[in-house]
């Protein structure tokens, strides 16, 4: 989880994206959102769900950079937003577990 918990901190992206993202936490329902997100029918463990975002993160981040004409701002954000709130589920299960 060490490991996970220092991808997320690496992770910088425009103000803009991060707060749009933020708001988008809001509405997040994991069952119906990571499926759609991640175009999965099985919902993987929070942990596996976070590294495969954080992959399709990375090639969205990418094509913004490169300015691909099939880049997604709508896309970037509701990954973004699917990152941040299972990385609070990862938060939340870790402080139950110590709390035990």
């Amino acid at each position: 989880m060490l490991d996970l918990n220092s991808l997320l901190s690496t992770l910088k992206r425009p103000k803009f994206l991060v707060q749009t993202a933020r708001i988008g936490l809001e509405s997040y329902q994991r069952e119906r959102d990571i499926s759609r997100v991640l175009g999965v029918t099985k919902l993987p463990k929070t942990g596996e769900a976070i590294l495969l975002l954080l992959e399709e993160e990375k090639q969205q981040d990418q094509q913004r950079r490169d300015q691909a004409a099939f880049y997604s701002y709508a896309r970037h954000i509701e990954i973004l937003t699917a990152i941040m709130a299972e990385a609070e589920l990862l938060r939340q299960s870790s402080k139950q577990r110590q709390a035990m």
